[in-house]
């Protein structure tokens, strides 16, 4: 690889999600490059991306003005902020990873003459649970900035075959690597169960998610009402807890967030994802990993990972499903290794 090569990361905010577990990964396992990853830091949320990678001496720049929600005072502010950091940076490539700096990364990296723009987007924002406006501004947004784009990588196929069918293409092509993971180390079941407070529980369902409407967890909540039986332990936080709180049975533990959550994996007696929307999960990889019984919706790469599923926002469906729930094994080609290998090779004949 060249090992003169300068890659700018940029993604809208730092708080962990798919997108900064994205980056963590990338930019700790690419090798002979010289790295910078800025991101959009908020009010009450965390830094996790920013402060991991800076223990791991890789070098970070934090945006004021950059927004997850559209705001068009900051969203403007916020693009001379990143035409700014572009314009002292001067990478050999700007590589975008969310939907908001997706449009402004790109139109600035246009304006500053950027040899390579790469668009990595984990899921389409517009397939979020939102109003049909909302929907078709974002459609809007990404088939505006496509075109300033010279490669969109989405994380499974039926991400782009949704793009090339809405017309959202890139200057040389749109492409699909799928994320990938090394072995993990688990606890025992014992120890696992020990920490999350359940070794008085017989049977335990269990998941791993942000609390947000893409999330599903009120259908999760609303499976565990007809499985009262059945223990429902939720590890995560997020902007919907008020709402969870309300509206779950005795049965449904709200456990908060915990750092590297997979290691508590073999807790679980099954695993659930409940989501209405997703990229590619990185959770499901982890729980393949763990050797657990997976529940899964037909939601982003699932279908491209497992070969059962259930539909979204059906309550019998995951009551069903968690009743007699399948075990399915890793494929190799979610190897940590595969996806760096792909990322190396664009970086270096891109």
């Amino acid at each position: 690889m060249n090992t003169e090569k300068k890659i700018l990361f940029l993604v809208t905010q730092s708080e962990f999600g798919g997108a900064q577990r994205f980056i963590y990964t990338l930019c700790t396992n690419l090798s002979g490059c010289n790295i910078t990853v800025a991101a959009g830091i908020e009010k009450d949320k965390n830094s996790d991306l920013l402060d991991s990678l800076e223990k791991q001496k890789i070098n970070v720049k934090r945006l004021n003005y950059v927004k997850r929600n559209i705001n068009l005072f900051f969203d403007f502010l916020g693009f001379f902020e990143i035409l700014k950091l572009i314009g002292s940076e001067k990478p050999d490539i700007l590589f975008l990873c969310s939907s908001k700096v997706g449009f402004l990364g790109s139109l600035a990296g246009k304006l500053l003459g950027v040899k390579l723009i790469v668009y990595r987007i984990g899921g389409w924002t517009f397939n979020d649970p939102w109003p049909k406006w909302k929907k078709n501004l974002y459609i809007f947004i990404e088939k505006l900035s496509a075109s300033w784009k010279h490669y969109i990588i989405n994380n499974s196929s039926l991400d782009k075959k949704q793009a090339i069918d809405l017309g959202i293409k890139a200057r040389i092509d749109n492409l699909v690597i799928y994320n990938g993971i090394n072995d993990l180390e688990f606890l025992s079941k014992e120890k696992a169960r020990e920490f999350l407070n359940l070794k008085n529980s017989d049977y335990v369902v269990g998941t791993i998610a942000n609390f947000y409407p893409a999330k599903g967890l009120e259908y999760l909540i609303e499976s565990a009402k007809e499985l009262k039986d059945y223990t429902f332990l939720i590890i995560g936080d997020g902007e919907e807890r008020p709402m969870l709180e309300k509206i779950k049975p005795n049965n449904v533990i709200l456990f908060g967030s915990v750092s590297d959550a997979y290691k508590y994996l073999k807790a679980f007696d099954v695993f659930v994802l409940s989501s209405v929307k997703e990229g590619f999960p990185w959770v499901i990889l982890e729980a393949l990993k763990a050797e657990i019984p997976i529940v899964a919706t037909k939601v982003g790469a699932i279908p491209e990972i497992i070969n059962d599923y259930v539909e979204i926002r059906n309550v019998n469906a995951l009551v069903k499903a968690i009743k007699n729930p399948k075990r399915f094994e890793f494929n190799k080609k979610f190897d940590l290794q595969t996806m760096i290998k792909k990322y190396e090779d664009l970086i270096k004949n891109g």
